[in-house]
Order: structure tokens, then sequence, then C-alpha cells
């Protein structure tokens, strides 16, 4: 087994750990950074799509923005639907200008490979066994078996980019972080269908059946959701029952509905809520899904993880020009403000746009009630559509 030092090892490929070896490489800083999954899986899988305005911003900021500001689709506003009415949140006029930008993770994945091979820098794919150990001491251990190899990585540093089942939270001690967690007595039925968006803006619809969410990848590409029980399985869900569920949930009095074709991809992803304090422990600093899980109602996930590994490596760039610390102390504190305000953010967005099983008539017409204010006060629309394009990074 061949050892190599290396300042910082990055568990995890998918945006987040891509990302931060990008900042990292610019700011001069080695890293190397380890997958279990193939290169394939990480790009094909259809996750989040909905970039804040600080995000696209970030993004073309360290020249991952060129493809973005062609593909991507700008949406200044987005409906609420319900009682068969869309009601539009002119997001850019409540918030002096902003927006947010569609533009699918994997989509952002595929430039961040792109920008690492450009840069000649180290990301080994489908590692077979991946470990994380000595924690405690100021050289913690990155330990990989890849293509029948076993390679060990002395680090200065070890960020844990890989998600919620990842290998880095786990090795924490127990007594050493505390958990914070929901679950939701809900899922969401997500697919992607080969369809052209009949909306230019997204379309958030509360029916009695339950949530329905209409989005997009692409001029040509479709993306929808529906509420459906955690339980559920995808066979109960032929294509013929989703567009029909579809139809019926979505349909609105001026005749909208979205246009139908072939459903290429179909999945039930359940919903959290869950945080992980600190976000620190010694030379391990979580990011992503590693240390925060947002239900995805409030289109927060990719962009909060996003957020932190900026916040790192602005953190260790500090550390190896300067010597100062300030940055990696300072950095959980600040990313759980952000993660907590994140959380009440995407909990108040689904509990407002589901309906929950237990839910008594009382409560279903206090949830209208709240609805028909969110739409008729600008001030609750200012506060919807601030959350929702997000806050500045810093």
């Amino acid at each position: 087994m061949s050892e190599t030092h290396v300042p910082v090892g990055i568990v995890g490929a998918g945006p987040a750990g891509l990302l931060l070896g990008h900042l990292l490489d610019r700011a001069g800083i080695d890293s190397v950074t380890v997958e279990i999954r193939s290169e394939a899986h990480v790009i094909d899988r259809v996750r989040a799509g909905v970039l804040e305005q600080t995000t696209v911003e970030l993004l073309g900021d360290v020249g991952l923005g060129e493809r973005m500001a062609r593909e991507g689709m700008r949406h200044e506003g987005l409906y609420i639907a319900f009682g068969g009415r869309r009601h539009r949140v002119d997001l850019s006029e409540l918030t002096g200008g902003r927006a947010i930008t569609v533009y699918g993770q994997n989509e952002i994945v595929r430039d961040l490979i792109a920008a690492r091979r450009a840069a000649r820098g180290r990301v080994i794919f489908e590692a077979e066994d991946v470990r994380v150990s000595d924690l405690e001491s100021d050289a913690p251990q990155l330990q990989v078996r890849a293509a029948a190899a076993a390679e060990t990585f002395r680090c200065d540093f070890i960020a844990g980019c890989d998600g919620f089942h990842g290998v880095c939270r786990a090795a924490v001690p127990r007594n050493a972080m505390q958990s914070y967690e929901r679950a939701y007595p809900f899922a969401w039925l997500g697919v992607l269908a080969e369809a052209a968006p009949s909306s230019h803006e997204l379309v958030y619809c509360l029916h009695d059946r339950g949530f329905a969410l209409f989005s997009m990848r692409s001029s040509r590409i479709t993306r929808l959701y529906l509420q459906c029980a955690p339980d559920d399985r995808i066979e109960s869900w032929p294509d013929d029952r989703i567009w029909t569920e579809l139809r019926t949930r979505l349909a609105t009095d001026d005749g909208w509905s979205p246009n139908e074709g072939p459903i290429l991809q179909k999945g039930i992803t359940p919903m959290r809520s869950f945080v992980a304090e600190p976000m620190r422990f010694r030379r391990l600093f979580l990011a992503g899904d590693a240390a925060h899980i947002v239900p995805p109602t409030g289109a927060k996930g990719l962009n909060l993880a996003l957020a932190d590994v900026w916040r790192l490596a602005r953190a260790l760039e500090e550390r190896y020009r300067h010597g100062g610390e300030a940055g990696l102390d300072a950095y959980s504190d600040a990313g759980l403000h952000r993660a907590w305000r994140a959380q009440r953010f995407s909990y108040w967005m689904t509990t407002l746009l589901h309906r929950a099983d237990e839910a008594t008539p009382f409560d279903w017409r206090r949830q209208r009630a709240e609805l028909e204010y969110v739409v008729s006060s600008r001030a609750a629309l200012t506060s919807l559509a601030e959350n929702y394009v997000g806050f500045p990074l810093s």
C-alpha cells in the first residue's frame, strides 16, 4: 500500500466535492477527490435544478458559467396554484431584480468534471472502499482501494462531501456531534419527461389529492413531481397513472396543463430534514448532504452545498497563504446559520403546499386561508421571494 501526502482529501465527487477541488486548484492548493460510484452514475442521476442567483454568480466567477449562461433558463417568477387558479409570484420585482436559474445538477457536474480534467485534477471514481481514520490527529488519513490497488493519503484536512450515508460523518465519535432530524409523512414521485415545457416558470400546486410541481430541465425536457406515500413503490405508478394524476392536480381554470411525452426516468424520494452540529470535527469538515438535508420544496439543497464549499475553500486558502485559522474556526457556525435559515423556509414551503393524511377539515381550511393570505399580501410575497432567490454567500 502506497502512502502519499496531500493537503486536502475530498470524499465525494458530487457537485460539492468537485467544486471544492476546483476552488482549491484555483488557489494553488493540491487535493484528491474520491468517489465510490462511477462517473456515469454521478453525471446521470437527476436531482436539483434550481439555482439561486448567488450560486449562478459563484459558478460564473470561477469559470464555470459559460454553458450555464447559454443553456440555463433564467426565471424571474413562479406560480403558486390552488383552488384551480395560478397566482404568479414576481420574484424579480419583489427582490430588486434578482432571479433563479434552472440548470440541472447533472449539467453542473459535467462542467465540473471537464474543469477538473482540464486542470489535471485527481478524481478517483469507482473506489471499491473508502475510509477515513486518525481524525483526532494532525494528519488524518484517507484510505482508498480502487482498481485493485490500495492507497493511503495522509492529509492536512479532509472534506466530507459524501452525502447523508457517507463514511465521513459516520467516523465522527458519537459524543462529538448532535443530529437534528424530522421525517415527513410523504414522499415525492419525480419524473423526467421528453416534452417541451408548457410554462416558462415553475408551478407549485396544492390540490385536494396532494402536492404537484411542474418544472423543467431544458427546452425539451419537463421535470414533474407528485406527492405520494413514503412507502409507495414505483411499480404502482405506471406512466398512464402518473399522467392522469398530474393532469388532475395541475388543472387550472385558465386551461393550462403540462405537455405530455415519453417518461425517461422516474423514482420516489422520501422527504426529511436533517442537520448535524457542528459541521466540523477537528480537521474533518462536513459539507452538503453530509451535514444537512432540506426537503426539496424550497429548492435549497444544492445551493447550500455549494455555499458550504465556497466558504471552506476560502478558509483553507487563508490557512495555507497566511497561516490564519479564523475562517476554519468560523466555518461551522456560518454554515449552520445558513442551513437553519434554509430549514425554516423549506419546512414552511413544505407544510404550506402538501396535504397531510392526518389533516382534519380544520387543518385543510386553515392551510387554504394561509395560501390566500400569501398570494394577497405583498409582505408575505416578498418574504417568499427573498428566501426563494437566496441570500448573499458571505
